[in-house]
């Protein structure tokens, strides 16, 4: 990489790295970077989901506070999201690049509509707080938005704040914070296996996006937690519809 494809490639990290802590897509801001400065497909994927864990662990750091009281719910869910993670990333590195692109978009759109209904589906099952426990479906929902993440990951977020948000009927910021955690349970078993099994990464890019990620990840997660719900959903909603777009004309 030239100096100047450096400082690209480290700028949509720190990008993504906002992004991600705020909703869950940065992998739409990095890899196309890394696309356009010449790195195989395959190659950018694995570099750029190695170089955004350390941005996820800054946006779970600045969520920390949403997080108490929810310890049982955060292992259940970052259980299942570390299984999906871990198959594919498996899935990843077995499979050819594109077979899940046909459904991606689909998925990304039904996870918006998800969380622009969450109040209403909340009053109509006239859910108040927190269930007593998680309902079943929502732990293969969270599994399958796993795999999708080990395996590409772009929306990711969006995904799991629809599902979370109809599930679990509480504070829109509580859910986020499980969100990050989750993410950054997939993106860091994911990690692990490319860096044990891929046949190539780029570490120069992967640091370069982790140094960028690390300060977008506190940032994203300082201004997120100061916006009311409604723009919070809005903002999903948005960063939703830019993804599907972005992934069907891709």
């Amino acid at each position: 990489m030239t100096p100047l494809q450096a400082l690209l490639v480290a700028l949509a990290g720190l990008g993504a790295g906002a992004v991600n802590a705020a909703v869950g897509s940065g992998t739409l801001i990095t890899f196309p970077m890394l696309l356009a400065v010449g790195f195989p497909p395959v190659v950018a994927n694995v570099s750029n989901n190695i170089g955004l864990v350390p941005g996820s662990v800054a946006g779970v750091f600045g969520y920390r506070r949403e997080l108490r009281g929810q310890r049982s719910r955060l292992g259940l869910l970052c259980g299942a999201s570390g299984i999906g993670g871990l198959a594919g990333a498996g899935l990843l590195l077995a499979l050819p690049t594109r077979t899940f692109a046909a459904a991606v978009p689909a998925l990304i759109g039904l996870a918006v509509v998800l969380v622009l209904a969450q109040p209403l589906v909340a009053r109509r099952v006239g859910a108040h707080g927190p269930p007593e426990r998680e309902p079943r479906w929502l732990t293969a929902g969270v599994t399958a938005s796993g795999i999708y993440g080990g395996y590409f990951g772009a929306a990711q977020g969006v995904i799991l704040l629809g599902l979370m948000g109809v599930a679990l009927p509480q504070d829109l910021q509580r859910i986020n914070a499980l969100k990050n955690a989750m993410a950054l349970t997939v993106n860091l078993v994911a990690g692990v296996v490319f860096a044990l099994f891929a046949n190539r990464i780029d570490w120069t890019a992967a640091l370069l996006i982790a140094a960028g990620a690390v300060v977008g990840g506190r940032l994203g997660a300082a201004l997120t937690r100061r916006l009311p719900p409604t723009a919070f959903r809005l903002l999903i909603a948005a960063v939703g519809l830019a993804a599907m777009t972005t992934l069907v004309v891709r």
